[in-house]
């Protein structure tokens, strides 16, 4: 179809833009042909009119689909042009976070200006073996392509990093060489990859510097070669250097920084070693302060200094070396301080004493004076003189500018160099990768000559860019078979000759610096007279004569002619570098010393420029040939080397990566749409997508299109044929033949074909949900029309029935209404009657009662007023009266005072006579006494008061109850007492007495009751008061009580909280103490196979090197001993986690390492003894070889070093020896129990005894050293007059002092060196002979020490001899035994008991005996005390042989019977014929042959063909089918039962050993295999757990029967030999965790994610040219069915092997973790698989996973819970991703995803079809605020290659091992059963 068909109304198109370059806009009617105008809507609303063209007619780009937007190739966008590349890489930048995107064979990375976390180790391994298109994006995609390619192509590769300044070049390739370093390793142990990576601070800090641009802009371009071996594992690195801009040296413009190392001198001048430099701040120097930015925000350049050192001496940058680099640098921060003083205009002078420069001249080492006028005057040389001529200011300034510039140069150069020499590596380099980071395309407002150099390269390596798009496109073409087309592309050749070309700009700038007046002026002339108006690629500017215009393949940029000649010439004076040549300091010559000699092919032509063009004498030839050499330009060094890069490249596969800068102001993630553009067509990405687009960019696979577009198909239109169904209907949708065409294996569309066939199938997919939306809708509506109608009739019926029940209702209320009306007035009118008739009578009766009251009031205030007058006046005349008294008592008292007052002085008179006062006192006693007694008598007058008023009381009382008697009878009488008046009279008065007593006795009453009713209502009060404090206490105490139960509660709550939390917290440390050891002894067992890697390449290159001679090592039997018993090792490198266990446990710990110990000794005494055979066997040799020493000098030193060596060796084994005794010293004396400790304990006296033995075994090893010393001595007295060697003596006691086997093996090199010096006299070594007498001394401490050893083997002889007898005693005292047991045997069972208990009775005695005679009375009680236990012991065991006798004879008895019957039996049944013919046999009890004890015999010397029969040969796929499980383990533990059994340690120990050797030998051999794995994994836990079973521990003999028991080991403690296979089972646990991970890795991404299990669900999106991994099932695909096979498989082998279930469920939850983590790490680093339909898929895929799991009854095993972060991100893809409740969801439940993870997916989430929308911004921003405060973390991916801590619980066997039955297929004839 036409592409203007595609401009209808609502299709999208880009317009131009001034300020976003493009802007989107949708066609608001269909375009016709003819048309000058479209009527467009742009995004903001605004309508507008775009006028086309008047003459092209051209239309806008049409905008692609908004499924195609954001994808990772951008050669998969259907319409390819430069608005399309701009809007993909912004909506992937800003939108989803992504920072690269493939564009072909190009990498585009966008600087983001923030640290993201996907370069971390986790990320290199999901990217390391992946395929390039099958993962997302990314510098190690890159990097993995290209290590791949070396690998597959055995071709060298490049990658080609470019970009302006500040966009991320140094950085990626940075991340390059790191993933090479992490990927491949380094082949040799020296770490190159780390010194690769150490060269990149030493670059950066001498070779970048602060732009305007970039805070970290490298200044020059270098290519890295990191060279690979043959396993392509890095073997070293080589590094080259382009164009060091060195002008940055002496200037830099505003805002900007010189290189990095002169800041971070400046910042650590204040270090100690810094103090000779005389350094002071950046502001101070003049190079350094130009810029105005001496600081970086964030970088602290005292830090970076520290990490240049650091990087230095990785390298071997010794330093001394550094200093003398710092000391060049700060030189030339002081040279650029010297000032120059003008003494006329051609003449300058610097002042005298000028400190710069003397502190430049000190640095230097070099003469003030000559430094001085050299800098100030040049020598001037001609045909045939020679002059100095001075020098103007300007020029002299320009001098030492030039001078600090090639200085730099030079130690630049020379850094390099060195870091070349520290990665260079002496193995073969096989193949290579290159990394070139160079300088992008350059333009600025003002350009010099090295923006014209850094354009020329970048021209190069664009027409190299465009050579290999175009290869790459026509080999496409040419594989699929396409009829190939030549593709106009641009070719920027012309712009090459231009520059590069005879009579070219170069050419034409070398011509002019070769002229003797030439000047940029007329180098410009020359410019426009060759090349304008001849070159369509070369102008001229128009208001300028000095500067000159190229059009490059990115932009026009003009170039400023000054300072271009200069500039090329580099120009130093001559004289100036040889006052530097001449220094003191021996580093400055060696930075000149190839000055002369500039390499052609030299990589680093900034540094190598000409010095001088002038030669002082020009006659020699040599100063000739020097001086043409001086004569190469900058320019043309530069062209050289560039040409060399460019055959590099070529001779090489190039990757390119291309960094393009989003801002310039550093913003992170802010996207400037103009500067990113004009980086794209600098870079040359629109290049390779025009080239793309030229041709037929969009490619798909046959099956692809078919999935992709099967809904466009017709079920006839599919035949079994995809290529030839895609062709039919392909043929009917796209009628223009030339729009597409058919490969091989994909099909080619024109540019705009998918977005043809995507609109298509979109208005299929459009018109298919119209109808089934029609058809569901008329569905509905009718389904809710006939509910509605239903609900209708059933409310009108309702309705209509309620409304006649209202009615009738309304009816049956009226009639009652107007019957309670007429009740209700009635009752109205009858009540208001009655009130009124009650208010009337209520008034009368109140007014009668009114007036009545009133009459009597006014009769009863009349009679109160005469009262109260009557009371006034007799008031008043009480008062008169009183007056008066009171008058006439004061006249009294007045009178009575004057009287007394007188007789008070007669008194006083008196009382001063001391008889009077002693009458007076006498009288005052007297009157005491009288008063006492009249006290005592009116108390009891008091008293006999009281009970006569208590009488009183009673009488009155009584006479009350008579009164009121006779009140009564006196009121029943009244009538009477009227007549009676006289009676009346008397009574009265009467009465009135009696009132009156009444009246007091009331009164008195009443207050005694008065104070009774006070004090019971205090006692009532103080009653209540309590209760209420009674009432508060115990509402305080319920209060107490509740709180206390509340507390407790909560602290019980809280308490069983903390024990949850610090029993999780335990069982985490727990597992991570248990994972952290596991993971050593894991480095333990990788380190043991790399040993014995490197012993079998020693071997082999000893046996290569020396084939008819091989050494054996002294040490080879303690060593052999060492590795085959592997837990000493073990011991020792796990003894730091050990420790950590609590001390109640840390004596076995000791125990075990005096077993060790013993072992050890024993071992030694082995040595021993061969050493000293050795020895003897030497000396022999000595004393044969004495008339042969002449001819063989050398053999004798090499024989005299060998027992050096061995000696020295020997003294170690003791050291050792001798620590290890420390340590259990030590160990029982402050670690073990105080029980243990005692010193009358047993086990002390054991321990100390054993102690002992082994100091004097000590002792004995220290004197057989010294004899050793003493004969080597001896040897070396006869060796000497022979000139064999010449200071033996001096060696001897360095050999002493060497710690390690690598010292002594130097020595010996260096000894056989010194042996062909000439002979030297002892008595000459020095100069007071101090040698010599130390040499006599010795050999006089032999003589003593040699009758010391013939004393000690004397005393040896007299033990042994001693020893041989007691062992004769012994063996007659057994043969008396045997005796006395064959008598015994004989003897009835009663008398034989009974003898054997005389014969233990009278042996007893006689040890008592013997005892009794003994003078220790300490022995002789121990030894009672063992009588006692023993005679009990024997006791017992007669009890126990009664009862078992008479349970036998019970037995016996029923057997007898039930023999007897079945005798009878038989004899009824047999013929008498049978009778005759058969023999009669006696009938016997029926038992077994032989009662079998669970026992296997064999011969020591069958242990190698037991090992090779069981273990090394042995099939286990035939042991798994045929045998039962576990079989070896228990041949194994039988056999190590009968050793037991029969006490031998050696043979133990060697079974044990040999076995675990045994089992890491096949392991290692068949490590692969996970049959092999699998069953030795379960015989070692098998063997494991017979040993825990049959230890004879009671925590193990619980579920053991009584045979079971019986069979437990009784000589052995096995425990250390335990911990030793519980190692080996763990690390064969973790081989097998390998082994099933290699075979599931391949399965898991193509089965979990690939695959659709779920056909048509999952839409397949176009992809560019990096292809993705198929999802379609073909053949050799790995789909879901094969994992859960392969499950199957492992399930089904580890049981057939027997393995324990729990090890079963850690094996599956292993599995399942590495499936979950390896397909979420894929899904997080894949878009295309980040969408709903592939969540469902996922979802899918897990439920038959656990499907899987319930089959075999593995749900609790906790695999389903290592699934749980896959199934929350397949949720994630599938749920609503819109709202704040949206939000909310996510994160509750996402709970095992990381935020990390949760936004990742959310950025990759991608629409496969149009109806699924993308996730906003807004909405994944809300995720993170909610998610901002959990705390977990911060990494991507999961870590796939954890493996969890594996247990072996113990898991007992019931099979009875004396069942066990060895097949004869095991080959086990030579073992017997027991």
């Amino acid at each position: 179809m036409a592409a203007s068909e595609l401009y209808t109304k609502y299709a999208r198109i880009w317009i131009p833009d001034p300020e976003v370059v493009w802007k989107s806009a949708e066609l608001l009617k269909d375009y016709k042909s003819g048309d000058k105008v479209l009527h467009l809507r742009v995004e903001d609303g605004k309508d507008l009119q775009y006028s086309l063209h008047p003459k092209s007619k051209e239309l806008p780009p049409l905008r692609n689909p908004d499924i195609l937007v954001g994808e990772n190739d951008l050669t998969a966008l259907s319409y390819l042009h430069e608005p399309a590349v701009l809007h993909n890489l912004k909506v992937r930048f800003i939108d989803s976070k992504l920072i690269y995107t493939y564009c072909g064979i190009v990498l585009v990375a966008i600087n983001p200006y923030e640290q993201l976390p996907i370069y971390g180790e986790d990320i290199i391994n999901a990217y390391s073996g992946q395929n390039m298109g099958d993962m997302d994006p990314h510098i190690f995609a890159v990097a993995e392509e290209a290590y791949k390619q070396m690998a597959r192509d055995e071709r060298n590769q490049s990658i080609i990093v470019s970009g302006e300044s500040g966009a991320g070049k140094t950085v990626s390739a940075k991340y390059a060489m790191r993933y090479f370093a992490t990927v491949s390793g380094s082949a040799s142990e020296a770490n190159v990859e780390e010194k690769v990576l150490a060269s990149n601070p030493i670059m950066e800090s001498i070779g970048n510097a602060k732009t305007t641009r970039n805070d970290n802009s490298s200044r020059f371009g270098k290519y890295i070669e990191i060279g690979f071996d043959k396993r392509y594992r890095i073997t070293g690195a080589n590094m080259r250097t382009y164009l060091l801009e060195k002008s940055r040296v002496v200037f830099q413009a505003e805002e900007e920084r010189n290189y990095h190392i002169f800041y971070q001198l400046c910042a650590s001048a204040t270090l100690p070693e810094f103090k000779t430099l005389r350094l002071d701040n950046a502001d101070y120097f003049h190079y350094t302060k130009q810029g105005g930015s001496p600081v970086i925000d964030g970088i602290d350049d005292a830090k970076e200094m520290m990490n240049t050192r650091r990087a230095c001496m990785l390298l071997g940058i010794v330093d001394s070396c550094q200093m003398g680099i710092f000391q060049i640098l700060a030189a030339i921060l002081h040279l650029g301080n010297v000032a120059f003083t003008s003494r006329d205009a051609d003449s300058c002078t610097i002042p005298a004493k000028h400190e710069p420069l003397n502190i430049f001249c000190d640095l230097m080492g070099v003469e003030y004076e000559q430094m001085a006028h050299w800098l100030c005057h040049r020598k001037l040389a001609t045909a045939t003189e020679t002059y100095i001529k001075p020098i103007s200011k300007l020029q002299a300034i320009n001098a030492r500018d030039a001078l600090a510039k090639h200085i730099y140069a030079r130690l630049f150069n020379w850094i390099v160099d060195h870091v070349n020499k520290a990665l260079h590596s002496t193995m073969k380099q096989h193949s290579f990768i290159g990394v070139l980071d160079i300088y992008g395309f350059e333009t600025f407002e003002i350009n010099s000559f090295e923006q014209f150099c850094i354009n020329y390269a970048n021209e190069k390596l664009q027409q190299q860019f465009n050579m290999h798009v175009f290869k790459l496109e026509q080999e496409e073409y040419m594989r699929e078979q396409i009829p190939w087309t030549l593709i106009d592309f641009y070719d920027n050749q012309p712009c090459i000759n231009l520059i590069e070309a005879k009579m070219g700009v170069l050419d034409l700038l070398d011509e002019e610096c070769k002229m003797p007046k030439g000047s940029d002026n007329s180098w410009a002339q020359k410019l426009y007279n060759t090349h304008l108006n001849k070159s369509a690629l070369f102008e001229k500017p128009r208001m300028s004569n000095k500067a000159f215009i190229i059009q490059h393949f990115a932009d026009k940029v003009e170039y400023q002619c000054e300072g271009f000649l200069e500039k090329n010439k580099d120009t130093v004076y001559e004289e100036q570098i040889k006052v530097l040549k001449s220094s003191k300091f021996k580093m400055l010559p060696e930075l000149f010393q190839d000055e002369m000699a500039i390499s052609p092919t030299s990589a680093t032509p900034s540094g190598r420029t000409p010095l001088s063009r002038v030669a002082v004498k020009p006659s020699k030839s040599k100063m000739a040939q020097t001086s043409k050499e001086h004569k190469k330009t900058v320019g043309h060094q530069f062209r050289n080397s560039l040409h060399l890069l460019m055959e590099t490249l070529n001779a090489t596969t190039p990757h390119y990566v291309r960094c393009i800068k989003p801002n310039d102001f550093k913003f992170p993630f802010m996207f400037d749409e103009k500067r990113t553009v004009q980086q794209l067509r600098a870079c040359g990405v629109l290049e390779t997508i025009r080239i793309s687009a030229a041709g037929f960019p969009s490619r798909w696979t046959y099956q692809e299109f078919f999935s992709r577009y099967r809904v466009l198909m017709k079920q006839k239109d599919v035949l079994s044929d995809r290529k030839q169904t895609c062709k039919n209907v392909l043929e009917k949708l796209i009628l223009d033949k030339d729009k597409y065409q058919f490969g091989k294996t994909k099909i080619f569309f024109r540019a705009g074909q998918v977005a043809y066939l995507e609109k298509i199938r979109a208005d299929k997919l459009r018109a298919a949900c119209i109808r089934i939306q029609k058809t569901i809708r008329g569905w509905l509506m009718r389904k809710k029309f006939l509910r509605m109608r239903k609900a209708a009739i059933t409310v009108q019926r309702h309705v209509r029935g309620y409304q006649a029940r209202c009615l009738a209702t309304f009816l049956r209320r009226t009639k009652a209404a107007i019957i309670i009306q007429k009740f209700q007035r009635m009752y109205a009118i009858r009540k208001r009657y009655r009130h009124t008739l009650a208010a009337t009578v209520v008034l009368q009766s109140y007014m009668r009662g009114y007036l009545a009251r009133k009459k009597y009031h006014k009769m009863l205030w009349e009679h109160k007023a005469t009262i109260i007058q009557k009371r006034v006046r007799g008031w008043l005349a009480r008062l008169h009266y009183h007056r008066t008294l009171e008058a006439v008592v004061y006249l009294q008292c007045c009178y009575r005072r004057m009287m007394a007052k007188r007789e008070l002085k007669k008194l006083k008179i008196e009382a001063r006579s001391v008889e009077h006062y002693k009458k007076l006192n006498v009288g005052m006693e007297n009157k005491i006494m009288q008063l006492q007694r009249k006290i005592d008598e009116q108390s009891k007058d008091s008293k006999s008061l009281i009970e006569k008023l208590s009488t009183l009381e009673a009488a009155y009382n009584s006479e009350k109850e008579k009164l009121r008697n006779d009140v009564e009878r006196l009121k029943m009488s009244e009538e009477e007492a009227k007549n009676a008046t006289n009676r009346v009279l008397s009574l009265e008065e009467e009465i009135s007495k009696l009132r009156k007593e009444l009246h007091q006795t009331q009164s008195e009453k009443k207050t005694i009751e008065e104070k009774a009713d006070i004090y019971k209502q205090e006692t009532d009060q103080l009653v209540l008061e309590l209760k209420e404090q009674n009432t508060l206490l115990k509402k305080e105490k319920d209060e107490l009580n509740r709180r206390i139960q509340d507390e407790a509660k909560e602290i019980t709550e809280v308490m069983e909280k903390k024990f949850i939390e610090e029993t999780k917290q335990l069982d985490l440390d727990l597992n991570n103490e248990r994972q952290r050891y596991q993971n050593l002894l894991q480095e333990f067992s990788r380190l043991e196979e790399r040993y014995d890697d490197l012993k079998d390449e020693m071997k082999l290159m000893v046996s290569i090197s020396k084939p008819g001679h091989k050494r054996t090592d002294s040490t080879h039997s303690s060593n052999e001993s060492e590795y085959t018993y592997s837990s000493e090792v073990t011991e020792a490198d796990e003894l730091p986690v050990r420790t950590e266990e609590p001390s109640e446990k840390k004596t076995p710990l000791d125990m075990s390492l005096f077993l060790k110990l013993q072992k050890r000794v024993s071992e030694l005494e082995q040595e021993k003894q061969s050493l000293q055979d050795e020895l003897d066997r030497r000396e022999e040799q000595a004393l044969r070889a004495k008339a042969k020493e002449e001819e063989r000098p050398q053999m004798r030193g090499a024989e005299l070093e060998y027992e050096s060596l061995k000696r020295q060796e020997l003294e170690s084994e003791n050291k050792k020896l001798k620590n290890e005794l420390n340590e259990l010293r030590k160990a029982l004396i402050e670690k073990s129990s105080p029980g243990v400790t005692v010193p009358g304990a047993p086990a002390y006296r054991v321990l100390l005894d054993q102690m002992t033995s082994v100091s004097e075994e000590l002792e004995v090893r220290k004197e057989e050293v010294l004899i050793l010393r003493s004969q080597l001595m001896s040897q070396k007295e006869a060796i000497q007059p022979k000139n064999t060697m010449t200071d033996s003596t001096i060696l001897l006691e360095d050999v002493q002092k060497m710690k390690d086997k690598g010292e002594i093996a130097q020595a010996y090199i260096g000894l056989k060196e010194t042996n062909r010096s000439s002979l030297q006299d002892y008595h000459m070594l020095n100069e007071d002979g101090e040698l010599w007498l130390v040499y006599e001394g010795l050999k006089q401490a032999n003589r003593l020490l040699e009758s010391q050893l013939q004393s000690q083997k004397r005393s040896h002889d007299n033990e042994l001899e001693a020893l041989r007898g007691e062992i004769q005693r012994l063996k007659e005292e057994n043969n008396r035994q045997q005796q006395l047991l064959a008598q015994n045997l004989q003897l009835p069972p009663e008398a034989r008991i009974e003898a054997s208990l005389q014969h233990e009775i009278t042996r007893l005695t006689n040890e008592n005996l013997y005892y009794e005679e003994l003078d220790d009375p300490m022995k002789y009680q121990s030894y009672r005390i063992s009588l006692y236990k023993r005679i009990i012991d024997l006791m017992e065991q007669l009890e126990k042989q009664d009862k078992t006798v008479r349970k036998l004879k019970k037995q016996l008895k029923v057997f007898a019977k039930k023999i007897d019957e079945l005798e009878v039996g038989q004899m009824e049944n047999i013929s008498p014929g049978q009778i005759i013919d058969e023999p009669i046999h006696p009938v016997n009890i029926p038992r077994k042959e032989k009662d079998f004890q669970g026992m296997l015999e064999y011969k020591k010397e069958d242990e190698p063909k037991l090992m090779k029969n069981l273990i090394l040969d042995l099939k286990p796929r035939g042991v798994a089918v045929n045998l039962i499980p576990g079989l070896p383990a228990y041949i194994l533990f039988m056999c190590v039962r009968h050793a037991d059994y029969l006490n031998d340690d050696q043979k133990v120990r060697s079974l044990l050993t040999s076995t675990i050797n045994g089992i890491k030998k096949i392991l290692k051999k068949r490590g692969d295999d996970f049959e092999t794995v699998s069953f030795w994994l379960s015989n070692t836990c098998r063997f494991l757990h017979c040993l825990k079973q049959y230890s004879g521990e009671e925590g193990f003999m619980k579920h053991n029967t009584p045979r079971q028991n019986d069979h437990c080991l009784t000589n052995f403690d096995l425990a250390e030999y335990r911990q030793v296979l519980s190692d080996l089972a763990i690390q064969i646990y973790q081989q097998l965790v390998r082994v099933l991970e290699n075979i599931l890795q391949p399965m898991i991404v193509s089965g979990m994610l690939e695959h659709e299990t779920i056909q048509g669900v999952s839409g397949v999106k176009p992809t560019g040219l990096r292809k993705r991994t198929s999802s379609i099932a073909d053949e050799g695909t790995y789909t879901l069915d094969s994992i859960i096979r392969q499950l199957n498989t492992f399930h089904s082998i580890m049981c057939q092997h027997g393995m324990d279930p729990e090890l079963i469920k850690q094996v599956v939850k292993q599995m399942f973790y590495i499936i979950g983590a390896v397909t979420l790490n894929n899904l997080l680093l894949r878009k295309d698989m980040c969408s709903w339909s592939k969540g469902m898929q996922i979802r899918y895929n897990v439920s038959q996973l656990e499907e899987w799991l319930r089959d075999k009854n593995l749900m609790n095993s906790g695999a389903k819970e290592t699934l749980e972060p896959l199934i929350q991100a397949a949720q994630l893809l599938q749920v609503k991703k819109k709202t704040d409740d949206d939000a909310g969801a996510i994160c509750s439940m996402c709970n095992a995803l990381t935020t990390a993870q949760i936004v990742k997916v959310l950025n990759l989430y991608t629409p496969v079809n149009e109806f699924e929308e993308r996730v906003s911004v807004s909405f994944i921003r809300t995720i993170q605020l909610r998610m901002r405060d959990r705390k977990d973390s911060p990494q991507l991916l999961m870590d796939a290659k954890h493996i969890f801590p594996v247990t072996f619980p113990f898991n007992p066997s019931s099979l009875a091992l004396e069942t066990i039955q060895i097949p004869a297929s095991l080959g086990l004839g030579f073992i017997s059963r027991v």
